[in-house]
């Protein structure tokens, strides 16, 4: 949240969910200093190509490195049109010899198109990765942590096996790590075009032999691919894929809120939002202690997620372009700011997690003698009874009846007993003391730790190099 906050804003985005660090790519007036960028890229491809002058070149350059958003958006109420604008404001800055050079051969999206792609890898590269690692980091520190800590599998909200409540994080160490990776691909499949009006590079064909190295040239000074062919706008599927990988990820962040809420119900209780002394719970119940944090994450992903169908609405643009995706698109930034506010708010609220070991053994309890139903089962087909989940099914639905634990049925039944005797010693533990009935939940966490920590490192280090 900004230190000084202007309440005359229309988007919560800007006065309640905003990241600092983004401002320099995401902000109108970023997005303006990235056009600025491309302009200037133009000019030094025209002083390499012996076109411009390196005097003029330069002069464009100074000129475009002083723009800013308010003078652009001042000179847009008399053009009615952004780029012109930020044409014109350049213009007004430069000599009468260096005017006719800017802008020259390019058609606006050539312009927002790779300005868009840019602060999107930049925003990506710079802030929202680390902000995943990070979250990334703390979960598996919690997996590890809680690795050997007992708790009971539920499947449909109903009580189901054991497992251990690090193996539930680990889950979520894998699926975070998976999009980690996706955004970082689909960040860096995003491309930039200088191709002109219809893509077919008809204006830089006039003054260019070679317009295709042309816009090659423009665009890897700015680090960036060209598309490999583009109407007026670039091809829309980076674009959408993009925006997939961030809202596939915001999903994943909405899932463990959910999870996370749900055991911290009262009549659950086996984890906690750690809550500040003074922290108001409730307007009227001054006991309450509310799971809001993970609530308001799932409620950003609610407002957010409909986007992507946005994105996919935006594939379509008749012919060589039309402008229906003009307005819907400028909200991608307000997606990427409020879902790399979440992740900081989910770090935040994971390092400090309360997880409450002995609630989770009690709750485990309620149905430890029941939930031995499986291995009983599994264990009766493998020594050869002809109908074992029958069997079991029969038993589970007697002792329901009759208000017993599946246990004392099955003890007194000499069909059960029978087999029984070929079970071993360490078959026998886990059916009657379903706390060793885990599988392999901890050393599974582990593994899947382990394999996060290298497979993100080597990452990290491929995109340092």
């Amino acid at each position: 949240m900004k230190e000084e906050m202007d309440f005359s804003e229309f988007s919560p985005t800007d006065y309640r969910y905003a990241v600092d660090e983004l401002r320099e790519y995401l902000s109108e007036e970023a997005f303006v200093q990235y056009k600025v960028k491309v302009e200037a890229a133009v000019a030094r491809v025209f002083e390499h190509r012996g076109i411009l002058s390196r005097e003029l070149c330069a002069e464009i350059a100074e000129a475009a490195s002083k723009v800013n958003a308010e003078e652009v958006y001042e000179e847009e109420k008399r053009t009615k049109h952004d780029i012109r604008a930020l044409v014109n404001v350049i213009r007004n800055r430069v000599s009468e010899e260096a005017k006719p050079f800017v802008h020259l051969g390019a058609t606006s999206y050539d312009v927002v198109d790779t300005a868009n792609a840019l602060r999107y890898k930049d925003a990506v590269k710079k802030v929202i990765i680390p902000d995943m690692l990070e979250l990334e980091r703390t979960w598996i520190d919690l997996a590890r942590r809680e690795k050997y800590t007992l708790q009971i599998g539920r499947t449909h909200g109903q009580h189901a096996e054991p497992i251990t409540f690090g193996f539930a994080i680990a889950q979520y160490v894998n699926r975070w790590g998976s999009q980690i990776l996706r955004v970082k691909e689909a960040s860096e499949n995003l491309v930039g075009k200088f191709s002109g009006a219809v893509g077919a590079y008809n204006a830089t064909s006039l003054i260019d032999n070679n317009p295709e190295e042309f816009e090659r040239e423009v665009l890897a000074l700015l680090d960036i691919k060209p598309a490999t062919i583009s109407t007026q706008i670039v091809p829309p599927e980076p674009m959408s894929d993009f925006v997939h990988s961030i809202i596939s990820s915001f999903s994943v962040l909405a899932n463990f809120c959910d999870d996370m809420r749900h055991l911290q119900r009262t009549e659950v209780g086996e984890v906690m939002e750690k809550v500040a002394e003074e922290q108001v719970g409730s307007s009227t119940m001054p006991h309450k202690r509310n799971p809001i944090g993970f609530e308001g994450v799932k409620s950003l992903w609610k407002r957010f997620m409909p986007q992507v169908i946005t994105a996919y609405l935006d594939q379509i643009s008749e012919h060589q372009r039309d402008l229906t995706n003009s307005a819907s698109q400028r909200y991608t930034q307000e997606l990427l700011v409020v879902f790399d506010y979440c992740i900081r708010k989910l770090r935040r609220i994971s390092e400090r997690l309360v997880v409450d070991r002995e609630q989770m053994r009690e709750n485990f309890m309620i149905s430890a003698d029941n939930i031995i139903a499986e291995p009983i089962y599994i264990l009766l087909s493998y020594y050869g009874h002809p109908d074992a989940h029958e069997y079991v099914r029969k038993k589970s639905f007697q002792a329901y009846t009759e208000n017993k634990s599946l246990r004392e049925v099955v003890e007194r039944d000499d069909e059960f007993l029978s087999y029984l005797r070929k079970f071993t010693d360490e078959q026998r533990e886990k059916v009657f003391n379903p706390e060793k009935y885990v599988g392999i939940a901890g050393e599974k966490t582990e593994k899947v730790a382990s394999y996060w920590d290298k497979k993100l490192e080597m990452a990290a280090m491929t995109s340092r190099s």
